[in-house]
């Protein structure tokens, strides 16, 4: 049994987030969340109307199972994040929050003044946040001495799949944090999984890896066996590496 993962007092036992956007349908949605096994879901709160039980996303995620983690996708600064990050506890009561301040439309690489500033402002109302950033370990520090539950670095620009591009950075992340980190962003493959695990990372986030896929409950399932086996490897205690051969049978003895 792997261990759980702590986020701000509450144990997961999934260490695979998955996103809600881009699916074909909900219906679709909803099988590929079954099928990763993950328990945080992420939606972008523009996309959804808290307040009505008959919204098409949210009626299809079981909130007796799944804990939504809202995210301010859209907001260009840090008083747009604050006001959507606001009006959506006020619909729906929710304070976990995943902090998107994100400019620049054409590669939605996140603003790191704008985020700390709105993540100082929500955590002095009550807000559990986590936000999400470049792969910046002085940003990632001053986050987590913020207040911020979690902190989660870019492997590369959203949607891309280029898997993670920044893990020099990401190692440097890890090695002060304090919180929870989770790779978010740019992660296509399963081995992309392997990957940021093996950095050392607590969690995973994925959306687009599997909603874009050919079949994303497939997918998802993939993606999950890779977080299971990728977690089980580590918890084993893998061999250490040498720089010279080491040869698995014997070499002497042979018979003649």
């Amino acid at each position: 049994m792997l261990k759980p993962l702590v986020i701000a007092g509450r144990a997961i036992r999934s260490r695979l987030f998955l996103g809600t956007g881009k699916f074909s349908s909900s219906a679709v949605m909803a099988r590929a969340l079954e099928a990763s096994g993950a328990e945080i879901v992420t939606v972008a709160l523009r996309r959804v109307e808290f307040d009505n039980p008959q919204d098409d996303i949210i009626s299809h995620i079981d909130q007796k199972k799944y804990l939504l983690l809202p995210n301010t996708s859209g907001a260009r600064d840090a008083e747009e994040a604050v006001r959507i990050a606001r009006l959506a506890r006020a619909a729906s009561g929710w304070n976990w929050l995943k902090l998107e301040v994100t400019p620049e439309p054409n590669y939605l690489l996140p603003d790191p003044v704008e985020t700390l500033k709105a993540a100082e402002i929500l955590i002095k109302e009550g807000f559990i946040v986590l936000p999400y950033i470049n792969a910046d370990p002085v940003l990632a520090k001053r986050l987590q001495e913020a207040g911020c539950a979690a902190v989660m670095p870019l492997g590369s620009p959203i949607g891309s799949g280029r898997g993670i591009k920044t893990a020099d950075q990401i190692r440097i992340i890890i090695q002060q944090a304090t919180v929870p980190v989770v790779v978010d962003a740019g992660l296509g493959l399963p081995s992309h999984i392997c990957q940021a695990f093996e950095l050392g990372a607590d969690a995973v986030l994925l959306n687009t890896a599997v909603a874009a896929a050919q079949d994303p409950v497939q997918m998802a399932r993939s993606f999950k066996l890779a977080v299971e086996s990728s977690l089980a490897g580590l918890e084993a205690g893998p061999m250490s590496e040498g720089e010279a051969a080491s040869a698995s049978s014997p070499l002497t003895g042979f018979l003649r």
